[in-house]
């Protein structure tokens, strides 16, 4: 039996949760269910694409991601489920899957044609996701749930670093719950435009500044600001044992520019 994860924004003050879990253990009482979050900013499909992409790949092939974020059905914003790097997901083509899997063509994509079962229509996640994903999880085939399509409808770019001669610049993508600034800057980028050289690494009015790579946040004295690529291999600002976004002041889209010399 595959795990199911759950992404969304419903939080767990609400009976949202508590109502989209109990509909999938009414379809399947041994699905193994896994939360990745409940805390996306509501609406927020970058961040929400972005916390899944930085952990998707660690499940077993053939989990199913059920995505709840902006999962109200219209004209602008369909239903799908896909199947990519041997994963499924469920969810709304809504922009999320075109920053999720911005590096890779899905192998297969489908427009859901499921019938819920109620009047409601603005629950998705629980009345069409939920069946979706359970079907799937029973091993049955996206194409009994939706018909083939060859693209997503709705095309959401995730920002690329501006890279120039002697400089790269990005930006502030994602700030976790320890504060850290990530950026959109990945290792490779990184290496390709160093080429050994020394470099000065500017932040919030650019006179903040880091002119080292640190490989863990002890290399630093507490409270000490640094430089590290996370495991995911994009470039962070944090305080170690700190927070990053308060005591420097750090929020999402200001530039991060690096210097060569």
């Amino acid at each position: 039996m595959p795990l199911l994860t759950l992404t969304t924004d419903l939080g767990t003050k609400d009976h949202y949760l508590a109502s989209l879990k109990a509909a999938i253990y009414n379809q399947d009482k041994d699905l193994d269910v896994i939360d990745i979050t409940h805390d996306i900013r509501k609406f927020n499909i970058l961040e929400g694409a972005l916390v899944l992409k930085n952990c998707f790949k660690n499940f077993p092939l053939n989990t199913i991601h059920l995505i709840g974020i902006d999962d109200e059905l219209s004209v602008n914003n369909d239903h799908v489920a896909v199947y990519a790097h041997g994963h499924y997901f469920v969810g709304a083509d809504n922009g999320f899957f075109s920053i999720l899997l911005d590096d890779f063509k899905p192998e297969k994509i489908v427009s859901l044609n499921i019938n819920q079962k109620t009047d409601y229509l603005t629950f998705a996640s629980r009345d069409i996701f939920v069946t979706a994903a359970c079907h799937i999880a029973r091993g049955g085939t996206l194409e009994l749930i939706g018909k083939e399509v060859s693209d997503f409808s709705i095309k959401k770019n995730l920002l690329k670093p501006v890279i120039e001669t002697n400089i790269i610049k990005g930006i502030i993508t994602y700030i976790d719950d320890y504060g850290n600034a990530i950026t959109n800057i990945d290792l490779n980028t990184f290496e390709n435009i160093r080429r050994s050289r020394k470099f000065s690494i500017l932040f919030g009015r650019e006179d903040e500044e880091i002119k080292a790579i640190s490989t863990k946040y002890k290399e630093v004295e507490v409270a000490e600001k640094l430089a590290i690529f996370n495991s995911n291999n994009y470039l962070q600002i944090s305080i170690n044992q700190g927070n990053a976004n308060n005591l420097l002041g750090l929020k999402f889209h200001d530039i991060i520019r690096i210097e060569f010399k």
